[in-house]
Parts: C-alpha cells; structure tokens; sequence
C-alpha cells in the first residue's frame, strides 16, 4: 500500500484519542482554556457522566469572531510566546483540544470579549464546521459538548457507567480547583449541584489556598497535617502532608500541583515515599499530601504527554532532593514543637502542683505499696507518667491535660525496628554468634531460598551471617544481637516471604526499610515477655518511646499509643 497523508478529519479523531479519553478529560481541556481566560468563576454542568452533555462556562476575556475560527482548528494557540516552548506559562498550549472534541462530538463555543457589544457562536459536528453566527451572551466563554464520541462509537464501549465518569469529572475539577485557590468552582451533575467552591475576596493566595485544601481534602487532613516549606536554588515547595496514622492505601489522595498545573509524576510520588520510609512500615499504605511547586518554565519539559498529566523536570534530583529535605524537616519540626508544647504546658494552663504531688513526682525513686515511683518531673515528658498497666499489654499515663494508653507490644516492636535501621545506617550492627552449631533452615519454597540467599549481603549488614546449604535449605551461623533470643528458623521463613513481596527494583535503601520492618514485625509477634512491668519499666518504655523518631505509627499503621485531652473525657462524662 503506497504511502499517503490521512484526512484531516481521521487526523483529528486519533489526536482526539490521545487527548480525550474520557469526559473527564474534555472537561480538564476546556476548564483550562478557562483558566488561561483569567476567568474568576467557572460552571461546569455533565448529564449522564458528561457523555450526553458537558457545558463549561466561565467570566474570562472571551473571543473574537476571528479568533472562533482559529480556535478549533489544529494547532493553532495563543499560548506559545515567540514560538519558545521552554517559556510556556499557561496550562493549555499544544491547540489540540477543541479541534479533537469537535472530530468525536457535538461541539458549540459562544464567545465575546470583555471589550466588545456583542457575542459571536459556532459549532463543530465530526469536525465539520459551520458558520460564524451572533449570540446573545454575557462576556467569556460558553462551550457546550453534545454526545461525546457519537461519531467514534467504539470509543463508548470502553466508558464506565455515568456514576464512575462523574466522579472523574469531580476529581479534575477538584485538583483544578485545589491548583487555582483564587478562581470560584462549581460543578452540576444531572441537574444536582455537587461542588461549590468560593473564592473570598478579601483572603490572600495563601489563606485561600489553606482554606481551599479544608474544603476539598476535608478538616479531618488539615488537622492531622504538618506544612511543608522550602526553597533553593529557584525552586519553592509548599503545602501540607499526613501524619501518621492518617494515610491511605492508595495515591488517590496524594496531589502535585507545578506552577498552577495539577500532575501526576513517579519521580515527586517515590520522594514522598523515600522521605516516609521510616514512618509508614506498610509499602502499601501512602501519607496524604497537597505539595505545590514553583519553579521557572525552562526548567521543565510539560510537553511529554498529549493530555499535559506529566512532565520531565531538567534537574530531577535536586527536586527530589529538596521534596525529602522539606518533608524531613517538617516531621522533626512538628516532633519537637510537640514535645516543648507538652513540657510547657501546665504553665500555659495555669496548672500547679502541691508540694506533696511535686515529692511524688520527683527524680528520687521511691517504694510505695510494692510498687516503683515514677522519677521523671511530670510537665517533662510528653507522655507523662505511668499509672498502670492492665491486661498485661497497655500502660497508662497520666500527661497534664488527658491520658495516654500505649500498647506495649506495638512499642516494643517499633523500637526495635528503629535499633536495626540505626545499627546498619551507622554499620555497628554486632553478630550473635549462635550458642549451639550453626543452624540449618528448612525452606519448602524455592523461590523463599532464593530470596534468602540472593539477598545474603543486605542482611549481612543487619548481623546475619546466611550461606546456601543444598537445593531447599539455608545454613544459619549468625543473626542481629538485637533480636537477642529467638526463633531462627521462624525469623529466616518470615524473611523469605516477606522479601518475596519486595520488588528487587527497589533501591538499596527502601530494600533495607523492608528488611526492617519484616524483622521488627516478627519480633513483635514472637517475642510477649510475660507478666506484667513495674512502673519504673514503664516510665522507662515511655522515655524510649519519647526520644525515639518516629515511634507514634506501628508497623501496620495502628498506632503504638493513642491520647485521650481532658475536655474529651469531661464532654464523655458530660462535664462540661
């Protein structure tokens, strides 16, 4: 078959598969165009999920008649200053957008100008266009998409039911609205309106943008977020992050926004993850975050991508670098302001203590009904003092202003995990030499041996000492002094089958956090030290617990200790 050009009308209905791919997607396109309008207030209105009807409508600069026409053909934008792509500020810029809806839909775009008396409309159907006719309407934009993909039947095969669809429409809506905290959003589905956003005259891009992420994210985020703050080097960070235990099993959740555009990029999602690694044990479960980055346009590529959804940054490590840096920081900040807000908190509250509560809780030890006194000062620590301990599992503590309870085991087990991580990062970790001959384990899967084995020099640097012993066995001579007495043969089958789980892409420093976190896990499950602890090893627990990172969040994201304020047990009790 001899080589030939495609008609421009097949043209236009393969752009529009890569740009449109679902309603969703035509409504981040125009919502866009309205955006780079500066238009203050943008309507979006879907019937059936946006397959019968999408209608967007917003107050911006409107068009010209001249400039009707232009718009819906094919590569033809006024975003693109001196032909330079490297100096790209606005969102929409490659002019495919409404030439591709109007190949697969019913497409209508009635304009006017802020300047002009009157508007101006025209429509598109399976990229046959008609004529320039007058309108009525007030000045920006109207742009009304009827039957999405009627002239690409095909195509609606693949679309999930109208439900499915308009949560996506909602969820772009919501990421644009999040991006651009100054313009007012609402969007209408099937005659029901399901998200109104405002945009307060009298807040600055800053206020508007906190207020904006409570809206969106809800409260329940902001209250259980630290801010996130940096610049170097020409590029700013802002925003909030999840602290633990509020996250999710999904990315859902995690937004990016780069200079007003929302994206998703694998390069910003590992940096989060890399920074948390520590904190978030399940690989599986992932912080909450709002993250806006500001940097020059020429120091990114928003061109990798028909729909615009990803980019290629020019300097990618030093953005990596910085995300890290910033989260790392603000989780220390948030630890520290936590724990001098604790230490200082009686005087805040106008709280005093007696001469006979203050010998109480003095530094001098003391018996008292066959039972240790606590030795620390009370407004010192900021899990307070412990009480007692019931079912042989949870102490509780005593703080100024509530009560602590910390699940013992859940402690212990993040405690160790934290030793082994410091021992291999400060490489101190110590063999225990086992005390009767090396051990020979059993594995029945082979891919667990391989695993083991492949994976020798990691846990070498742990405290293992582990060689190939046959076809299915391993020959243990050493494991981690931390671990102290232990069920090897149990600790090496969790090892297997925890690092099967572990894809072997991962860098040597997440492969370690994984490493860690199957041992620590089973070491809580096997280890339950037996009887109850004196309050001297208690207080002592909850001191470790203190100057610990990072021990708030257990390994599968139940917590180690929860806190119940004062005003909480008074309005349970109805003291208020």
């Amino acid at each position: 078959m001899p080589i030939r050009l495609l008609p421009p009308t097949l043209v236009n209905r393969i752009a529009a598969g890569e740009v449109v791919e679902r309603p969703a997607s035509a409504v981040k396109e125009l919502v866009e165009n309205s955006l780079d309008a500066c238009a203050n207030h943008i309507r979006v209105n879907i019937v059936d999920g946006g397959r019968a009807l999408i209608t967007v409508t917003d107050d911006g600069n409107g068009m010209e008649a001249e400039e009707l026409l232009m718009a819906v053909e094919r590569h033809a934008t006024s975003k693109v200053p001196d032909d330079d792509l490297t100096r790209v500020t606005s969102l929409g810029f490659r002019g495919e957008a409404l030439p591709a809806i109007g190949a697969v839909a019913r497409l209508t775009i009635t304009s006017r100008c802020r300047w002009a008396d009157s508007a101006w409309s025209l429509a598109v159907t399976a990229s046959r266009r008609g004529g320039i006719v007058p309108a009525a309407h007030p000045h920006g934009t109207r742009v009304d998409v009827r039957d999405l993909f009627f002239a690409t039947p095909a195509r609606l095969k693949f679309l999930k039911g109208s439900r499915v669809e308009a949560f996506h429409v909602r969820d772009i809506l919501e990421r644009l609205a999040l991006a651009h905290p100054m313009v007012s959003f609402t969007l209408s589905n099937d005659g029901q309106s399901v998200l109104h956003v405002q945009a307060a005259a009298d807040l600055d891009q800053k206020k508007l943008r906190a207020v904006r992420i409570a809206r969106l994210m809800g409260r329940a985020f902001v209250d259980n977020a630290v801010s996130v703050s940096a610049e170097h080097d020409g590029i700013a960070l802002g925003g909030l992050i999840s602290l633990p235990p509020f996250e999710k099993k999904s990315t859902a959740s995690q937004y990016f926004f780069l200079n007003g555009r929302p994206i998703r990029d694998r390069l910003l999602g590992k940096a989060v993850r890399t920074a948390y690694q520590n904190i978030l044990s399940n690989h599986n479960i992932l912080p909450l975050s709002c993250l806006f980055l500001t940097m020059a346009p020429d120091r990114v590529d928003i061109n990798v991508h028909p729909a615009k959804a990803e980019v290629r940054f020019r300097d990618s490590e030093t953005v990596r670098t910085i995300l890290v840096a910033a989260i790392h920081h603000a989780l220390a900040e948030h630890r520290i302001r936590k724990t001098v807000c604790s230490a200082t908190h009686c005087n805040e509250r106008g709280l005093s203590l007696s001469a006979q509560q203050l010998s109480r809780y003095g530094r001098v030890s003391r018996v008292r009904g066959g039972h240790a006194i606590a030795t620390e000062p009370f407004s010192e620590q900021h899990l307070g003092l412990a009480r007692t301990q019931i079912h042989s599992t949870y102490i509780i503590a005593e703080t100024p202003d509530g009560v602590i309870i910390v699940d013992q085991h859940a402690a212990q087990e993040r405690l160790i995990r934290e030793r082994l991580r410091n021992s291999y990062k400060d490489q101190s970790a110590r063999l225990q030499r086992l005390l009767k001959e090396p051990e020979v384990v059993h594995l029945k899967k082979r891919t667990l041996i391989e695993r083991v084995v492949n994976s020798a020099d990691e846990l070498r640097a742990f405290g293992f000492v582990i060689e190939p012993f046959g076809q299915e066995s391993v020959i243990v001579r050493a494991i981690p002094a931390l671990l102290g007495e232990i069920d090897v043969h149990g600790l090496i089958q969790a090892l297997g089958e925890g690092l099967v789980e572990v894809d072997p892409a991962l860098d040597l420093q997440e492969q370690q956090h994984h490493i860690c976190m199957i041992m620590a896990s089973f070491y809580g499950r096997s280890v339950r030290p037996d009887g109850g602890l004196t309050l001297v090893e208690m207080n002592a627990l909850l001191r470790q617990i203190e100057v610990t990172l990072h021990t708030a969040q257990f390994t599968d994201s139940r917590p180690t200790y929860v806190e119940w304020k004062l005003k909480d047990l008074k309005k349970l009790f109805r003291r208020c």
